[in-house]
């Protein structure tokens, strides 16, 4: 039986990663202060969606 002569073949492309948001680091969420009382006094942090990429983590403008 004779032998197949083998051929390299070529690379596959593969898709570059897509940016990461930079406001949320592609995460999707971001820290919003929560303020309290007349004088609107800091007291603590609370998730929220990043609004720059509507938490999909991926930069909008790439």
């Amino acid at each position: 039986m004779a032998t197949r002569p083998t051929t390299a073949k070529p690379p596959k492309n593969t898709p570059p990663a897509p940016a990461v948001c930079s406001p949320c680091d592609g995460s999707g969420m971001v820290a919003a202060t929560v303020r309290v009382g007349r004088k609107r006094r800091p007291v603590g942090q609370q998730d929220g969606i990043c609004l720059n990429c509507l938490g999909s983590g991926t930069d909008p403008n790439a």
